[in-house]
């Protein structure tokens, strides 16, 4: 893979220093992503999401879902079993984990469900006012002269 320097990004701009850190993030290959526990990102409308964790073998006691710093943390931390088992097999993975989620921003963290071994955490984007598209009215020539005489009165 190749390795891009992002440091000219930094002296010619100002203000995007979250998004160089995000693309730094991403094109550093040192990183081995986990695979675990398999997700979904699925789009509900226009401004909802979804991500859908499978979880199983986890309660909802032993799963937290935070969001610091426009980052959506999921993490699981498996309550020590009591008494001794002896298994033959063991399938389900119930290691502890943690799982990040950049959120762009204006999205928030609407809800989370946990049901049939599944952890549901809905996200909403909302935009502000001030940010959304609006229409400007264009006014004749006549009504800007008619405004302008009657601020000279």
């Amino acid at each position: 893979m190749r390795s891009f320097d992002l440091s000219p990004l930094y002296r010619a701009t100002v203000g995007f220093d979250r998004v160089a850190d995000m693309m730094d993030r991403v094109l550093t290959n040192d990183v081995a992503q986990s695979t675990y526990p398999p997700y979904n990102i699925e789009k509900t409308s226009d401004n909802g999401y979804r991500i859908t964790l499978a979880v199983a073998g986890f309660t909802a006691d032993e799963l937290s879902v935070d969001v610091k710093d426009n980052a959506l943390i999921i993490a699981a931390r498996k309550a020590p079993e009591e008494g001794e088992r002896t298994y033959l097999h063991r399938g389900i993975a119930t290691r502890a984990f943690e799982r990040r989620f950049q959120l762009a921003d204006h999205v928030k963290v609407s809800g989370a469900t946990h049901a049939d071994g599944m952890l549901h955490i809905d996200l909403v984007r909302e935009v502000p006012e001030a940010l959304k598209p609006r229409r400007i009215e264009i006014a004749s020539g006549g009504a800007i002269e008619a405004q302008a005489v009657e601020a000279q009165a």
